[in-house]
């Protein structure tokens, strides 16, 4: 119809449903579903704005604290909280310059054979490590023939033989250190009831690491003024509560390296607590070494990755694309 005005596409489809009474049921559902899409997202909204979910949302908040704080006994972004004094957790260690402590650090292995030789001298006579194999010495500070060596000079229990009776054997690369006491009932019949810890984790499992193994071992003096400590213990700030029954173990010139290195107590510290670093994670610089070559890897597929999105959805994404439409019947 000429010089009729053009009419909205809400009009035509409202006149389309009344001149043909078969189409009136289609406009009907395809309204209800647009009603119901309505009514969906209304309830989902007051979901979000609901006291149930601010309820979930506080839970999920005060536990992940709850969790956190017993983790690392901190509150996230505080810093420490604690109802004891400095003495009571011990003097903080101070921060040293670990040849391993970098990214890109590895172990120096000359120092953890020289430690190693302090753990046998004069650690093992009280702590065990029950995790350090022989064989594991071997390719990292020994070689075999040293560590077999080193294996036979110690008496393993074995059998039984032929007649049923235990015997005594050389030791062998497979077997593992020796422990200083038969049962840990021994060992605090000789400690005075303390029981020496194991150091196969020791690193791991003190607050600190290297840095509070290191201070303790080179900390021990004379109590201050006002403080008493007990017969039999002996005062070291960095231990928690300040007393300790672990003697001062190490002295200058107490034991000869190979190497010709000079002996003194800071120099035994730092070599056996690096031993100690490497028992507690032997697999330190091969995993620093698969990491750097992941990081390689995942650095040049990502950017490889990248110029093919580009190469491939770049022509798609300039694209021009032109409506037509077609010319109105008169």
């Amino acid at each position: 119809m000429l010089g009729c005005p053009r009419s909205s596409p809400a009009m035509a489809l409202r006149r389309l449903a009344c001149s043909r009474p078969g189409l009136a049921a289609p406009v009907r559902s395809s309204l209800g579903a647009r009603m119901a899409s309505t009514s969906s997202s209304q309830a989902q909204a007051s979901f979000l704005t609901s006291r149930a979910s601010l309820v979930a949302v506080t839970s999920f908040t005060v536990g992940t604290v709850a969790w956190y704080t017993h983790l690392y006994g901190t509150l996230p972004f505080v810093g420490q909280v604690s109802a004891n004094t400095p003495a009571e957790e011990g003097l903080h260690p101070t921060a040293y310059p670990w040849s391993h402590k970098g990214w890109f650090d590895t172990f120096d292995h000359a120092s953890i054979r020289r430690g190693f030789q302090v753990y046998k001298e004069v650690c093992a006579a009280c702590h065990s490590l029950d995790r350090i194999a022989w064989r594991n010495l071997v390719g990292v500070s020994h070689t075999a023939s040293e560590a077999r060596a080193m294996a036979e000079e110690v008496e393993y229990p074995d059998g039984p033989n032929d007649q049923g009776e235990m015997f005594q054997r050389p030791g062998k690369l497979s077997d593992y250190l020796p422990a200083p006491y038969p049962n840990e009932e021994a060992a605090r019949a000789s400690n005075a009831g303390a029981l020496p810890p194991d150091l196969s984790l020791i690193i791991k499992a003190r607050h600190g690491g290297c840095d509070y193994i290191f201070s303790l071992l080179t900390g021990y003096v004379d109590p201050p003024a006002g403080v008493e400590i007990r017969e039999g213990l002996n005062y070291n700030p960095y231990f928690p509560g300040g007393a300790i029954g672990m003697a001062r173990v190490l002295f200058d010139g107490l034991v000869e390296y190979d190497d010709g290195t000079p002996g003194t107590t800071s120099q035994y510290a730092k070599d056996v607590v690096t031993f100690l670093n490497w028992a507690a994670e032997p697999e330190h610089d091969e995993r620093k070494k698969i990491g750097l070559q992941a990081v390689i890897l995942m650095s040049s597929l990502t950017l490889l990755s990248l110029y093919v999105k580009r190469f491939k959805w770049g022509p798609i994404k300039a694209r021009k694309i032109v409506y037509t439409p077609p010319k109105p019947r008169h």
